[in-house]
């Protein structure tokens, strides 16, 4: 009896260990008792007392094994929090460092403003981090800040007071500025701990690193004492350009009066694409360019920096610039120098504007090959680009003319109806084609056409398209060449002269919808998130060994989401999942179809994707982008359960699932409750006798039993139990309560069934 004496002594101090939060120790001990008791159990079988030696054995097992995982998570979360400490000391520094330069440029209340952001991140970030010289720098930031904003502070006094006027109102302005100014932002529109690890594991994407866009960027330096150069390197270059390539130069050097847009708006009439493969881009940059000109509003060269006030870029002698795009969940800041590729006769290599002092084009498409890996593109989705460059909800609708479900009128007039307001920008494609049918149809294989204009006269319904090579136009009905259609009456409603377009080739053309649908693929449509005056989003990570490999079976461990529209009779939410990619080789064999399933399940749980059935089965699709549209009418219910999905999950991803409503709402986790402590597997099989059958059989009882002694004394012990068989074979399990330790004690149930069989059953 030495050995399981030994182990009372040892397993107590192993509870006393535990209690007292002693992980490393409690570890120890429970493993010490767990192999005394093993020990006493192999020596003396017979012992009336063996099975519980057995039995405490194991339990001392598992929780040791918990104990290690927890200690490796926490281990994991330190590391995490130290790399995040590093990542916000250098936001402190940065900012400073802005303030400083800002001072420097004699802006006084800019100035005091910046230092007193600097302070108040440096205190708040101080407080929550405990290396030491990490607490030292900060401490040394916020002196040096403190010091010069005093400073500029007593001087802005002195002449504020040396002034007879407005005396009141001097001495409330002195007082705001000896008052730290707090940010106060609600709670619901800040990022948790997770999200935030989320947001900055992916902001490393091809091995660089695109930090979220912040206000402070806007203080970003652009003079430098000489031409800036990115310090990333020149970027990867095609193999059609490094047949060409001559050198890198500036835009100074290809023209004498360089510009970032030259006059008061862009003009899609002179964007063109070269030899770099990315037509869904250019034709991208072509419709964000039709919206500016059309309403008046700056869409795509917003997002380029430096900018004068009202938000037009302007060109830098120095050579630097930032560009903001949506990546990965949230808006990020590209920099990059102005080196462009040219060849023989300082022709460049890459997309422009045939306008030859204007660079915008140019830049942005530069920046945006920059996250991409590079000039060597392998291409891309028009929804996919405009989401990038204008964080607008993408759309893909591919043209199936023999499926039932596919509405070709209802599509037109959609086009029609919302091109027209600006609540939507267009695109279509082509898919492969063959020479001849290249050739007799002027349309380019797998290529991607901006939508310039959607028109309807009478019954006649017409698109314009602009290729981005700027050249090579549509051959059939109502081309340039297509005279006989082109009746009077039409040339002066569209006013379009096809004689005069037949002299130059621009790759502008008109073509009836009858053609498009029939020799186009896909268009890809890309929302103004402006008209949902309401929207949510969440940043997650489904991790690979969260779940089955395959939830065709079972997606009770997939992400799930609550989301309540409340008591509405109208309206609609819009659910995009956008899954963050962080390296080239993923964006170009992109393996992971992702979907979101949308349940009627009053925002509750689902275990299985077909019971209930889903209200909305999204089909999965290997893009970056899935959206899901749920409209609600007097009919519907006010609660759904939204369930992420993969086709075959092999990898970990990241994700961002946003909402966006006509409508107030509510969208949360559904936190999956059940987190087993204790785990155990056993494996049989239904062979012979002991294949019962189900419950109609008479040999029913002779199927499979197993007897289980759960030891929990809490009225909160969850028990879940997982059957899984060959896919071929539907199961289930059916649970009796034979017996209670505690006599006094009623049993929860007498017996439980999983329910209907399946092919896999949770119970």
């Amino acid at each position: 009896m030495e050995y399981a004496e030994e182990a009372i002594v040892v397993s107590k101090k192993a509870v006393d260990c535990d209690c007292k939060g002693q992980m490393q120790a409690a570890v120890y001990y429970y493993k010490e008792a767990a192999t005394l008791l093993e020990l006493a159990w192999k020596i003396r079988k017979d012992d009336p007392l063996a099975n519980e030696w057995c039995q405490k054995s194991h339990d001392y097992v598992n929780r040791a094994e918990a104990l290690e995982y927890q200690i490796q998570n926490e281990a994991a979360n330190n590391m995490e929090s130290i790399n995040q400490d590093k990542v916000r000391l250098k936001q402190c520094k940065y900012l400073l460092k802005q303030a400083l330069d800002i001072d420097e440029s004699g802006k006084e209340d800019l100035a005091i403003d910046t230092y007193t952001q600097a302070i108040e991140l440096s205190l708040k970030v101080k407080k929550e981090i405990s290396d030491d010289e990490m607490i030292k720098n900060l401490t040394t930031l916020i002196e040096r800040a403190l010091d010069r904003a005093e400073k500029l502070k007593q001087s802005k006094e002195s002449n504020l007071c040396n002034s007879s006027n407005n005396t009141a109102v001097i001495h409330k302005k002195i007082l705001q500025n000896q008052t730290p100014k707090i940010l106060v932002t609600p709670k619901n529109d800040l990022y948790t701990e997770a999200e935030k690890r989320v947001l900055l594991f992916t902001s490393k994407i091809n091995n660089k690193e695109y930090v979220p866009f912040m206000d402070v960027d806007l203080l970003e330096r652009f003079q430098l004492s000489i031409p800036f150069t990115d310090s990333d390197g020149l970027l990867t270059l095609s193999s059609e350009q490094i047949k060409k390539i001559v050198h890198w130069i500036r835009p100074d050097q290809l023209c004498s009066d360089p510009k970032m847009v030259v006059g008061d708006s862009i003009d899609f009439y002179s964007i063109k694409q070269t030899i770099v493969t990315d037509c869904s881009l250019v034709a991208s940059l072509a419709v964000c360019a039709v919206y500016e000109k059309t309403f008046k509003q700056r869409l795509i060269t917003s997002i380029i920096y430096p900018q004068k006030h009202n938000g037009q870029p302007v060109y830098n002698p120095f050579g630097k610039y930032m560009i903001k795009f949506h990546l990965n969940g949230i808006q990020r800041k590209v920099i990059i120098d102005d080196l462009l590729p040219v060849g023989q006769y300082n022709s460049l290599l890459c997309s422009h504007s045939s306008n030859k002092n204007e660079f915008w084009v140019s830049l942005i498409e530069k920046a945006y090959l920059k996250v991409m890996g590079g000039y060597d593109f392998p291409g891309s989705s028009s929804n996919i680009d405009l989401h990038a460059l204008t964080g607008w909800i993408p759309e893909r609708c591919a043209i199936r003319l023999d499926e039932k479900t596919f509405n070709a009128d209802g599509l037109f007039e959609t086009l029609y109806t919302r091109l027209c307001k600006g609540d939507v920008l267009i695109t279509v494609a082509t898919s492969l084609m063959s020479e001849e049918e290249e050739r007799r149809t002027g349309l380019v294989s797998s290529h991607a056409y901006a939508v310039l204009a959607v028109q309807k006269v009478n019954d006649l319904k017409l698109l314009q398209l602009k290729n981005p090579w700027a050249h090579v136009r549509w051959k059939g009905r109502y081309s340039e060449l297509d005279e006989k259609s082109w009746t009077s009456q039409l040339r002066k409603t569209l006013n379009y002269d096809p004689t005069s377009a037949a002299t130059f080739d621009n790759g502008i053309f008109w073509i009836d919808y009858a053609s498009v649908i029939h020799h186009f693929d896909v268009f890809c449509m890309n929302w103004n998130p402006a008209i949902f005056p309401y929207t949510s989003c969440i940043h997650k990570t489904w991790n690979t060994g969260t779940g089955p490999i395959s939830d065709l079976y079972n997606i009770s461990e997939n992400p799930q989401f609550f989301l309540d529209v409340g008591n509405i009779n109208s309206g609609a939410v819009w659910i995009l999942l956008t899954r963050h990619i962080t390296e080239l080789q993923d964006f170009k064999e992109n393996r992971e179809y992702i979907s979101v399933l949308v349940y009627k399940n009053n925002g509750k749980r689902v275990h299985y994707p077909n019971d209930p059935e889903p209200y909305i089965s999204g089909t999965r699709i290997n893009s970056p982008h899935y959206l899901c549209k749920i409209v609600i009418n007097d009919k519907t219910p006010s609660k759904y359960t939204l369930v992420v999905s993969q086709y075959e999950k092999m990898n970990t991803i990241n994700y961002t699932l946003r909402a966006y409503a006509t409508c107030p709402f509510t969208m949360k986790e559904l936190i999956n409750s059940y987190n087993p402590k204790f785990k155990t597997t056993v494996n049989g099989e239904w062979k012979g006798v002991r294949a019962g059958g189900c419950l109609n059989h008479s040999t029913y009882n002779d199927n499979p039993k197993f007897k289980l002694t759960v030891d929990g004394s809490s009225d909160t012990e969850a028990l879940q139990i997982e059957l899984k068989a060959p896919k071929q074979y539907q199961v289930g399990v059916e649970i009796s309560c034979v017996g209670l330790n505690n006599i006094n004690a009623t049993a929860k149930f007498k017996s439980k069934s999983s329910g209907s069989y399946r092919l896999v059953c949770t119970g």
